[in-house]
């Protein structure tokens, strides 16, 4: 108890895999709060990690680096809970189902602003009339993701972009043609024949075949796709 969040990261941890940047870490399970690197210095304990919004729960610790989307990993955790929810009160049983719903809708593409201001509403109404610790926690990966990455829910509603690749229904795959070699791996490991061009030359993407599941970007021998 008191060690902070960077201690058991960078120093018992070994620090973040692959030169990847720190994003944030859950703490407490599906039902706690996600931290942002501003508060690595946090004390884990039970009184620091409320006062910003998560809890010691169960003391899990999963730490996520810079190719997570926090909007995807919310929608991830409340999946859990919608399952878990044993149905006997209504703010947790259908409350968590349609919280669920709009997350799904923003991680296809299809969100709204006004989408935005229901899932805070649906938070806190959860959260204050669910009868049992379940309920009442739920929220809380939405409602942290919300305060601390907010810019993020705002790229998926207004941009239709993920920034991370995560959402695939949001991706935007390209081929750098100064990086592409034309060694031809992407076009013949892609599924649908979405990538067209000759040996040596840049290839392409075909937008309207593209199924965006990022076989060619783990194919890549050149980093070319992103």
């Amino acid at each position: 108890m008191g060690t902070t969040l960077r201690e058991i990261i960078y120093d018992i941890g070994g620090g973040i895999p692959n030169g990847r940047e720190f994003k944030a870490a859950q703490t407490g399970g599906p039902s706690g709060g996600c931290i942002p690197k501003d508060n690595l210095d946090i004390a884990i304990d039970y009184e620091s990690l409320a006062s910003i919004g998560s809890m010691m729960g169960s003391g899990g610790l999963i730490v996520m680096d810079d190719t997570k989307c926090m909007v995807n990993l919310a929608k991830f955790y409340l999946g859990f809970t919608v399952d878990e929810s044993c149905g006997k009160c209504t703010p947790c049983r259908i409350g968590t189902k349609r919280m669920y719903e709009i997350l799904e809708k923003i991680t296809e593409g299809n969100g709204e602003e006004e989408d935005l201001e229901k899932l805070a509403v649906l938070c806190e109404n959860i959260r204050n009339t669910s009868v049992c610790g379940l309920g009442q926690t739920a929220p809380n990966p939405v409602i942290s993701t919300m305060k601390y990455f907010m810019d993020e829910y705002k790229e998926h509603v207004a941009d239709k972009k993920c920034k991370t690749g995560e959402c695939k229904a949001l991706a935007d795959i390209q081929i750098d043609p100064e990086k592409c070699k034309g060694c031809g791996l992407c076009k013949r490991n892609c599924p649908v024949d979405a990538i067209s061009g000759e040996i040596k030359q840049p290839h392409k993407i075909d937008k309207e075949k593209c199924i965006k599941c990022g076989t060619c970007i783990s194919k890549c021998p050149f980093k070319a796709i992103s």
